[in-house]
């Protein structure tokens, strides 16, 4: 992968979450962190990157291991989506939603909750602020804030819903002067 443009913002998902097969987007719970060792080429690519983090424990333990004692700036607005009644809910119970277009499924918050397009409405602030500042920019978030950023790059946040989002992969896009440009989704660092 190239090197990282000063105008790159890049998007990391966090570690895998230590959810115990339950739904956790505002449930602050532990990433199952990879062996140093695994991480290092990621490690080294992000070496020239400013770094803001979600406040959410996976999200900060995994910025702690990308960016070992570099400080890390918490954005509040980078939390993952808020599932209301469903958070801590198992997989296995969650209720199926049968076949929603991408946009209804937008628009869709559970009971206490928030959906995506609130979601996105609350992120796309943050994003905007931290594009702007100057060289790489690094936001270790969660796989709802990253479909939001690329809904933003889209110009339509329901389409932010047809990407799956890896753990620790890298989601990359370039500021341009009416937005932004996708350079690529779920890359590895070798």
């Amino acid at each position: 992968m190239t090197p990282p443009d000063p105008t790159d913002l890049i998007l990391i998902r966090h570690a895998p979450a230590d959810h115990g097969g339950r739904l956790c987007g505002r449930t602050d719970v532990p990433a199952i962190l990879p062996p140093g060792a695994v991480l290092a080429p990621l490690r080294r690519w992000l070496a020239p990157c400013t770094v803001i983090t979600s406040p959410a424990l996976r999200c900060r333990q995994t910025a702690a291991a990308l960016f070992p004692g570099r400080v890390r700036e918490c954005e509040a607005a980078l939390w993952e989506q808020d599932f209301g009644a469903l958070e801590g809910v198992a997989f296995s119970d969650l209720p199926d939603l049968g076949p929603m277009t991408r946009a209804a499924l937008a628009r869709l918050a559970s009971p206490d909750g928030e959906s995506f397009r609130d979601l996105c409405n609350r992120v796309a602030p943050a994003l905007t602020r931290a594009a702007r500042r100057p060289g790489p920019v690094a936001i270790v978030a969660h796989a709802g804030t990253i479909r939001a950023a690329l809904g933003l790059a889209l110009e339509d946040a329901s389409q932010g819903l047809a990407f799956d989002i890896a753990p620790l992969s890298v989601t990359r896009l370039r500021r341009v002067p009416d937005g932004f440009a996708i350079i690529s989704t779920n890359a590895g660092v070798a």
